[in-house]
């Protein structure tokens, strides 16, 4: 009886143990790679659009950005980044921050 507890015990620690990491930075990446990576590298050391590891942007301002469009900016931001909602911006924001 005491082993078919450890074994419940662990089963439900596995399950669990990848539950606790923060979402966003499985899907940030995940978005970034898919929407972003094709013009600001992979490791958004900059490409075709400018490096984003370091930036000065907050991530308020990357996800508005994304969510909203810059006037000020070269396409494809003047324009809202399509197929990115605002939870999917803000993880991507928080990625992009993270980046070093």
């Amino acid at each position: 009886m005491q082993l078919r507890r450890v074994l419940v015990l662990f089963v439900l620690l596995s399950v669990a143990a990848p539950l606790t990491l923060p979402a966003f930075a499985q899907d940030g990446a995940a978005t970034f790679k898919a929407k972003c990576a094709g013009c600001h590298g992979a490791d958004g050391q900059g490409k075709v659009g400018p490096a984003l590891k370091g930036t000065s942007l907050t991530a308020d301002q990357i996800t508005e950005i994304l969510t909203k469009g810059n006037d000020a900016k070269k396409p494809p931001h003047k324009k809202p980044v399509s197929g990115v909602s605002a939870d999917d911006a803000k993880a991507v924001a928080d990625y992009v921050k993270a980046l070093k």
